[in-house]
């Protein structure tokens, strides 16, 4: 797989299970890449959905993609407190065209008291019905949803404490 270049702008596309369009981000900056990560800002980025309604995001938001997680996190800086939210989906590809991955409905929004709630679960349900998820599938979201949980719990990663600080610092210094 290929890696992003530090300091790059590039597109994220979510796809749906059936292979087609979910949503488009048009620009998000690379602060760190690896093979198995990748850690993004962007800011006001226009966002293009299947049915090519467009919006800009309100607010800066560090991205967070690993390549062996079946969830990513875009942590929103607000000025009542940063807010995560997490889509469960498979883990990223990269192809030098946009960083990719299917999104599979469910989501867990967490909020700045690191309290949270699962979302879209009769979306999911009638997704996985539609499009014929395989048994397999389910099992892994599932197994990630805990998971991503036992993460918020512990702190760990985009919900530590420092983590959005420290990116969010990094992605300024390409601003200046």
């Amino acid at each position: 797989m290929d890696i992003p270049a530090e300091g790059s702008n590039i597109q994220i596309q979510s796809y749906k299970h059936n292979g087609s369009i979910h949503r488009i981000w048009a620009e998000t900056k690379v602060l760190k890449a690896t093979n198995h990560m990748v850690i993004g800002g962007n800011d006001r980025t226009l966002v293009t959905e299947a049915d090519g309604r467009t919006w800009i995001t309100r607010e800066p938001a560090i991205c967070y993609f690993h390549s062996d997680l079946w969830f990513n996190i875009i942590s929103m800086i607000r000025d009542d407190g940063i807010y995560h939210y997490c889509n469960l989906g498979s883990p990223f590809v990269y192809d030098r065209e946009a960083l990719k991955y299917i999104d599979y409905d469910l989501d867990v929004k967490v909020f700045p008291d690191m309290t949270f709630t699962l979302l879209d679960e009769d979306e999911y349900e009638h997704n996985r019905k539609l499009m014929g998820y395989p048994d397999v599938i389910d099992h892994i979201l599932k197994k990630n949803v805990d998971k991503l949980v036992r993460w918020i719990r512990q702190r760990k990663g985009p919900f530590s404490a420092d983590f959005i600080d420290i990116w969010y610092d990094r992605y300024l210094t390409y601003l200046r």
